[in-house]
């Protein structure tokens, strides 16, 4: 019997790239709201009633909406907004987070996806903070570039007209929304200085985060993330190379890791590459929805 999985925002980016990998599925069932009824909320009640899973590819405020519209119903949901992110009450769909991730993913009824620039950023830290190699309080800094899909609808429209600029940088008055989760669930008790960009290229997506090495080795960092990673399907450390090209994993759900810098200069940057529609939210949901319905974890990846 199908799985039944209404994805509430399908007509947005990421809305449209679950719906591509999940269509030609067999074991799955999608809902559907009639387009001049999508923000009806009798329908969208309705499909979350008929659900098994929702998928929320909604702005913040529509997505708690939703959650409250469903009070009542067996529908489980996974959330790929910014609303529910450091929610004690939901998981965070990180599935290589930790050892216990996956099943908590499996028996949750809430699940928030993970940011594209959180997941790459926490992807670096994390197993490094829980390794005893980074100070939960050491001052860090977070640089990265991403397609211009991560920006939504608006600014991939002045990048196909080509009104945008080839690059710019921007958030760096320090109010990203990917922050408050960077600094959870990679166990910082300090708040690092993040400087994201947008290239001129719609997908794609490289995190950075220099280290003054002061007293660690670069093969300690990698063997430690190496540790970590053993045996993930989609998540991987990978020797560096001399140029790291953002858009190298597109159309994937794999996440790269890299360790690069020089010993005897004391200097480091950890890198991570995936797709920002990928393993930063399309197929991250898709990897977490198959999770929580107990399929094959690359079923539609």
């Amino acid at each position: 019997m199908a799985h039944k999985v209404f994805i509430d925002g399908e007509a947005g980016t990421t809305g449209l790239q679950i719906r591509e990998r999940l269509m030609q599925r067999a074991d799955i069932e999608l809902i559907q709201v009639d387009p001049a009824r999508r923000k009806d909320a009798d329908a969208r009640r309705a499909a979350l009633a008929a659900a098994d899973v929702a998928i929320l590819c909604l702005p913040d405020a529509a997505a708690r909406e939703a959650v409250a519209l469903a009070d009542g119903l067996a529908v489980r949901f996974i959330d790929a907004s910014t609303a529910h992110r450091v929610d004690p009450d939901w998981v965070f769909g990180f599935a290589e987070l930790t050892a216990t991730a996956r099943a908590r993913i499996a028996d949750a009824r809430l699940v928030s996806n993970p940011g594209c620039y959180s997941t790459g950023a926490i992807s670096l830290l994390a197993p490094l903070v829980a390794a005893g190699l980074v100070d939960p309080a050491e001052a860090l800094s977070i640089n990265a570039v991403s397609g211009y899909t991560g920006g939504g609808k608006d600014l991939i429209g002045e990048y196909e007209r080509g009104e945008a600029p080839d690059a710019f940088v921007y958030a760096l008055a320090q109010q990203h929304k990917h922050l408050p989760e960077i600094v959870k669930y990679a166990g910082l008790s300090g708040r690092p200085v993040f400087a994201p960009s947008v290239g001129n290229f719609a997908q794609g997506m490289a995190v950075q985060v220099p280290l003054h090495l002061n007293g660690r080795r670069l093969a300690a960092l990698h063997d430690a993330l190496a540790a970590h990673y053993a045996g993930q399907q989609f998540v991987s450390v990978v020797a560096p190379e001399a140029r790291v090209v953002p858009t190298r994993l597109n159309g994937t759900n794999r996440l790269e890791i890299s360790v690069h810098g020089n010993d005897e200069n004391g200097c480091a940057v950890l890198v991570a590459v995936l797709d920002n529609l990928g393993k930063g939210a399309s197929g991250a949901a898709v990897q977490n929805l198959n999770i929580m319905l107990g399929t094959d974890e690359a079923a539609g990846l």
